[in-house]
């Protein structure tokens, strides 16, 4: 059976420009790190659909769930599904960053926590949940072999990794998760991070200065 095509539009949203990405795959739609500024991707669902049956976290610092209540209360039937290990971030501002800046985001309980090893499937594309814990510490990625992609969340960057000058962030995590479980994948696999363009794992793992030198 061929799979279903799909199509992935990014929306850079909110004072720290996160990428928030819409996944639409035949009959199915997820939104994948909802911010704040959700004006136009609702404006998408609603006049082209499909309807979103989940809105999926990398993380739970505070800009990659502003958006989560506007979500849900567009489409209440999409399910709210969240790394286990940032679950408290999603009710505590303090936990999620939010109000060290001053936004006090908060977002209603998961639907479902999610763990590394799942895999999760839209129609007949099968999603890997993978461990890039270290910028929080529950952070996961998703991968597509079939669609040769992978969302990073705030785990990898072009050219960068993401900060583990923060509570609850381990740099010796984070590095050993990437190395495992992202430069591990074909070189051609797209990586979208949660902030900045798009790259390559390949790119990553010829350029990037915080992993050259390190092994895989």
């Amino acid at each position: 059976m061929t799979p279903a095509p799909l199509r992935i539009d990014a929306f850079i949203t909110g004072p720290l420009e996160t990428n928030t990405y819409l996944l639409r795959g035949g009959r199915e739609s997820w939104v994948v790190d909802p911010a704040w500024g959700l004006d136009d991707l609702l404006d998408v669902l609603r006049r082209q659909g499909p309807t979103p049956t989940r809105i999926l976290l990398t993380h739970g610092h505070g800009d990659h769930i502003a958006g989560v209540n506007e979500l849900k209360a567009a489409f209440p039937a999409a399910r709210l599904c969240c790394p286990a290990g940032d679950e408290a971030m999603l009710t505590d501002p303090a936990k999620n960053l939010s109000a060290t800046f001053g936004f006090n985001v908060t977002a209603g309980a998961a639907d479902e926590l999610l763990q590394a090893g799942q895999i999760l499937m839209m129609e007949d594309l099968a999603w890997q949940v993978l461990d890039t814990s270290g910028h929080s510490p529950g952070s996961l990625s998703y991968y597509c072999a079939q669609a040769r992609v992978v969302l990073a969340g705030d785990a990898l960057f072009t050219g960068s990794i993401g900060r583990t000058d923060i509570p609850g962030a381990s740099e010796v995590a984070l590095l050993a998760n990437i190395r495992t479980h992202l430069l591990s994948l074909p070189d051609t696999t797209a990586v979208l991070p949660g902030h900045g363009p798009a790259t390559t794992v390949g790119h990553e793992r010829r350029s990037n200065p915080f992993l050259i030198g390190g092994g895989v």
